[in-house]
Order: structure tokens, then sequence, then C-alpha cells
């Protein structure tokens, strides 16, 4: 009762120093009352409530229903979130450098990072964990199990795993370290004369990996005449890790973006600042629905500059800029303090949001701005790519296997037959007969919309009493529709032995390996090789004819 009442004065002297500090007005007046009330709230829930309150559980809650209001960038990042928030901005974090993924009532490791604690102790994609330091692992959630295996590099953290293949339980001990997940994880040369650079996200040192990516390409091919850089599924990251990777290629002293807020005080400028490594080279960026933030203010710049080709998806639409500010206790807010604006002056912020994600904006209704050499592009709703290419649809079969984790189980029991397997290069998958076997071994099922359409059929048909009298066409659709399943496994099958020869290269070759594997088998990155062969196509994209 007294900390209380002591947390009650010291909230009364807080809120009178600001109300001497700024004239009293309407709005403060208001702050003033609400954070009054919210504080005798509270009060009365600790000391009447039936049960017992969680007081971290219960302001978590009441702060984010208050951020939930805004934008879904706004959020609040409590300190066992701080790993996490390092992890998206750093590209490091301290841990045992392994993915993780609750199947069934186990969390189980999912992805083994390169030269990681994981590694070194022989943990494996596979192994479920039965204990983390004595403590029993079942039915706990991966949130709880990552803030258990994350800590001080130094430190140690004990294991107890059940491996497929192995009779027995077994215990390691890991030694945690600073993680350090590289944001180039492959670049290469995908024909000839055609380089690719993969960028997974804008954390510290992003604009000097892809430049010494590109300069480790011109040494492997002095000939270079097209570059890909890839940043499909890329969210974003440091604003100024954007202007970097910009200024390779662009000119010094060029804008990129700037930035607009509620304080003009804090408005900003950004231009390159160095000297650009090539001007010239002909380059087309991937993008996609996930390519978000920072990797919209690089193809935005790059498109509306007349750089180079944008290629893929309509982007996300995410042209807001957020800071941090600690709040006490390790915690830290991020909020949205700007809007950013590329060379041609368009934001491309989506208008709406629903559930979290924005809302699509039709062209007719988003602004028209021109690049410099003239083209007409849109503002808001994200980038529209100079090449669009339609995103292919997910079958409901392959949706299923990966929901249901067929292809991640069947690639465990893969890697306990085969100790190596060629490179990501030359590596090709070859046993989809023992594949199709193991489906059938796991009495593997799914359902398609139709099947669930068909269902909702009977049911209607049954209550109406016409299920007798629609039987033979009920029965008909039904046979129809089991012998689509039963061809859907053999007419997918490309796709799949795509998916598994990804998963099996990854627990060999770990990410590094997914991406060069990706060169072999992706139409996007086709599409942008033959772009960039043909020269007379290109050169007529960046005039708009």
């Amino acid at each position: 009762m007294k900390r209380w009442l002591i947390y009650t004065l010291l909230s009364a002297v807080i809120l009178t120093s600001l109300a001497f500090v700024r004239p009293v007005s309407d709005k403060y007046f208001e702050i003033i009352k609400n954070l009054e009330i919210f504080t005798n709230l509270y009060k009365e829930l600790n000391a009447g409530y039936v049960d017992e309150l969680d007081p971290a559980r219960t302001m978590r809650s009441g702060i984010d229903a208050m951020l939930a209001a805004l934008d879904p960038y706004t959020n609040y990042i409590s300190e066992s979130d701080i790993e996490g928030y390092r992890t998206m901005t750093e590209g490091r974090y301290n841990g045992i450098g392994a993915q993780v993924k609750k199947i069934g009532e186990l969390v189980t490791i999912t992805q083994i990072y390169e030269n990681s604690p994981a590694l070194k102790a022989g943990l494996k994609a596979g192994d479920r964990i039965l204990e983390v330091d004595g403590q029993d692992a079942r039915n706990r959630s991966t949130e709880d199990l990552n803030n258990i295996m994350q800590g001080f590099p130094g430190t140690q953290v004990k294991l107890r795993v059940n491996r497929p293949g192995e009779n027995k339980p077994f215990p390691l001990t890991l030694t945690r370290e600073e993680v350090d997940l590289p944001n180039v994880p492959y670049s290469g040369m995908v024909d000839d004369h055609i380089g690719y650079i993969s960028l997974t996200t804008f954390t510290q040192q992003a604009g000097n990996n892809i430049a010494q990516a590109y300069k480790d390409l011109r040494v492997k091919d002095p000939l270079i005449q097209g570059l890909i850089l890839d940043l499909r599924d890329n969210g974003g990251g440091l604003l100024n890790e954007a202007v970097n990777i910009c200024n390779i290629f662009i000119d010094r002293g060029e804008l990129v973006v700037s930035t607009k807020g509620k304080i003009p005080e804090w408005d900003r400028s950004y231009k390159t600042t160095q000297y650009p490594l090539n001007t010239d080279i002909p380059l087309v960026i991937l993008v996609n629905n996930h390519s978000a933030s920072a990797s919209e203010i690089v193809c935005g710049t790059i498109q509306d500059l007349d750089r180079g080709v944008v290629m893929g998806q309509l982007t996300y639409g995410k042209g807001l800029v957020q800071n941090t500010k600690e709040i006490g206790y390790n915690a830290r807010l991020k909020l949205t303090t700007a809007k950013y604006y590329i060379p041609s002056g368009r934001c491309i912020q989506a208008i709406n949001y629903k559930d979290g994600e924005p809302v699509h904006v039709p062209d007719d209704q988003r602004a028209k701005f021109k690049t410099r050499n003239g083209r007409t592009v849109l503002d808001g709703g994200g980038v529209k790519p100079d090449v669009v290419l339609e995103k292919p649809k997910e079958p409901a079969l392959i949706r299923a296997l990966l929901e249901q984790d067929m292809i991640f189980d069947y690639t465990t029991q893969f890697c306990l037959k085969h100790d190596s397997i060629a490179g990501p290069e030359t590596f090709r998958f070859t046993d989809w007969a023992e594949f199709d076997q193991f489906l059938k071994d796991r009495s593997f099922t799914y359902e398609t919309a139709s099947d669930k359409a068909l269902k909702v059929l009977r049911e209607k048909a049954g209550e109406e009493s016409l299920e007798g009298e629609l039987k033979p066409q009920l029965e008909s659709m039904s046979a129809t529709l089991q012998h689509h399943r039963s061809q859907s496994l053999n007419n997918h099958q490309e796709a799949i032995v795509n998916l598994i020869e990804q998963e099996i290269v990854g627990r060999y070759y770990f990410n590094r390996g997914r991406k060069q594997l990706g060169l072999r088998n992706d139409p996007e990155i086709v599409a942008a090789n033959v772009l960039l062969k043909d020269t007379e196509r290109y050169r007529k994209l960046l005039k708009g004819k």
C-alpha cells in the first residue's frame, strides 16, 4: 500500500509539473485528466479485482490497445523484446544462432545459422527441444524458449533434445555468442556477364556489403554487363543504408529521400555524399509485395532517376520513418515521426490499413509524378514496377505440404541418410518415389477450397432435405475432386522438387546455399537476366517507350 501511495504521489508531482511547464490548454487538461483516470482505474483493479493481476501483462495489454489505434509501425518494445529488435535493426543478437518453430507439443529447430554456437555444439535442424536449463519445454511457446536461449555472450544454456533417428534423448551445452546475420547472404554470376546480389535486410553495413559484393563480381568477371539486385521479401531497416546503396549507382550530390513530420526542425534531406562505383551498368531491381520501407526508397529512387528497371510485383507501401525513444527499464517506444518522399516528390505510403496490412489503392486514385526522363509514376500504396510479373499462385497442395511440415520432416529423414551432398550449383533431388511413399506413410491429406465448398453444400442439402435428390451429383463432384487431388502431386512435381531442394541445400549450405540454388529455378531471376541482355528493350523502358 505504501508503494502504491508513493507511485500515486510521484504521478501527481509529474502531472502538476506538466501543468506549470506549459500553458494550461484544453489539450493538456485532457492529458492530465485522462492520466489521472487511468491511474485511478488501475488502482481499483489492483485492489478489488477477483483474481490476482499480473502488472506487466495488464499494462502491456493497455499499451498495445492504445498503439493499435495508430499506424502498425508504432510499437512498444519491452525489455524481453530487445534482442529481437537488435536482430531487425543491427543484424545481430546474443543467443545460440538457430530458428525454431512449434511442431506438435515441442519446439523444433528449423534452421541453424552458419558459424553459430548451435552449429558448433552439434545442434541440427529437426532436433526437438525437451528441456532448457532443466525446465520442461513441452507445450512451451517459441517466444518462451527464445527468451531463455537468448542471453549475454559467454553464458551457457543447456538443452535436452530428441533427434529423429536417435534412440534416446541427449543433452547439449551451448555457449551463447553475438550472432551475426549477414545481410548479403549471396552474390554471384547468374549467366555470362550478368551479376546477382541478394540483400535480405537494411541492417548496419548493408551499403558497404553491397559495394564489396559488386567489387568482387567485377573481379570474377571484368566484363560484367548487368546487375540484378534482389530486394524481394526485404522489409527494410536503416534509412541511411538505403542512401548508401543508392550512392553505389548514382552520382554524388543526388537527393535520395527527404523526410517531413510534425516538427519542422526534424525535417531532413538525404543526399549521396560519396563518389559512385558505377553509374552506367544496367541495373534491375527485383521486388515483391513484401519489399518495404528502405527497399522502397532504393527501388523508388532508382526508378525516379531512371537509373534502372524495377521488376516484380507492387511493393508493400511503407513510406513512414520511425525513431526509437528510451522510456526506462530498458524498454523503448518505436514511433512514427515523419513520412519520406523520394526524388520525384512522391510518398509511397499506403493510405489505409486493414488488420494491420495496407489496403490496395487503385491506380486512378493515386497522384501522378514524373521521373527524370518524364515517365509517369504514382504515389501512395507502394512502388509499381516498370515490368510487372504476375505472382505465382500457391496451390492448395503446396500450401498444405508446408503447413503440415511434410517437406521439412522428409528433409530431416533425408539428412539422416546423407552425410554430405553436392554443392548448390549442381545438387539435384532425384528421390521422388521415396518422397511419394513418405507422404503415404504419413497419411498426408489436405482440403481444397472446392472440398470445403462441397462440404458446405452437403450440409445445406441435408438441412433442406435435398441430400437424397442431389446424391448422384454430390458423389460425382466428390469423385472428381478426389481424382484431382490424386493427380495434383504429379502435376506440381517440379514446384515441389524445387522446395525440397531448397530445404535440403539449406541444411548443408545454410541461407547462402538456398540463395545460390534459387538462381537456377527462379523464373523472376530468369526474366531479369533476359531483360539485361536485351539492351534495346532495357533502354526503351527507361525512356518510357
